[in-house]
């Protein structure tokens, strides 16, 4: 097991090149489907949202994205060995998962003014097949930081491994939505954070939702906004898988 209260973001150079790393190593172990990457930003900061079923999820945001992204990642875990080479290679600002804490904050805030992306898991560590309840974190850096949220459903993963010994490439599929925000508090929302997060973050992982199957929407799957973005990204985008 590892200790991975010690990590960071690496230089963006590695960050990019471990970018066409992870798109290399998908293609040989997958086969990797990407709907809406015309939603990707061009230039600018912007934060990523996606849902977190599998381990390997981060690495095939990065393929489909192609563009370094600085990923927050839970602080009080621990790591298999067999899994730290990843996050070694490509580093994250470590997160306290019951509390944004302003170190978390301060280094989230410095990725977006230097024109960055950010990559939150909104629903925390997850070994989950479908959508559970967002944390605060992604919801409170889109109001600070005043940037757009492009959300992200990647499926597909679950038995990766397992099939890949077996000889059998799996599909793993990721569907970009269009993106969404920025977030601001109104006066009445001022007086109620807590209450004002919780609906953004419901929106976020609606987004979320939108983008995936409907046995995988977990939380948001008899919310009706699900159907209007889904239906929203495909007027747009075409047919989602």
């Amino acid at each position: 097991m590892m200790d991975i209260n010690r990590y960071q973001p690496r230089p963006k150079t590695i960050r990019y090149m471990a970018g066409y790393l992870a798109m290399f190593l998908g293609s040989l172990a997958t086969r990797i489907k990407v709907t809406g990457r015309q939603f990707i930003p061009k230039s600018g900061p912007f934060i990523i949202v996606s849902n977190h079923f599998s381990v390997l999820d981060p690495v095939f945001v990065i393929a489909s994205i192609r563009r370094p992204i600085n990923f927050l990642m839970a602080s009080d875990q621990e790591l298999e060995m067999d899994l730290s080479w990843a996050p070694w290679l490509y580093g994250f600002i470590p997160t306290n998962r019951t509390k944004l804490v302003p170190s978390t904050i301060k280094k989230s805030l410095k990725v977006l003014r230097k024109g960055e992306v950010l990559g939150i898991f909104p629903e925390a560590t997850s070994l989950s097949t479908k959508l559970r309840p967002a944390k605060d974190g992604a919801a409170y850096l889109s109001v600070a930081t005043n940037v757009p949220i492009l959300p992200v459903g990647v499926y597909g993963t679950a038995n990766l491994w397992s099939n890949l010994f077996r000889g059998v490439r799996q599909t793993v599929t990721v569907n970009i939505g269009r993106q969404f925000g920025p977030f601001s508090f109104s006066a009445s929302e001022r007086k109620d954070k807590q209450k004002a997060l919780k609906i953004i973050g419901m929106e976020i992982m609606c987004r979320i939702g939108a983008l995936l199957p409907a046995e995988s929407q977990g939380i948001v799957k008899n919310d009706p906004h699900v159907v209007q973005y889904r239906a929203e990204n495909e007027r747009l985008s075409g047919k989602i898988s």
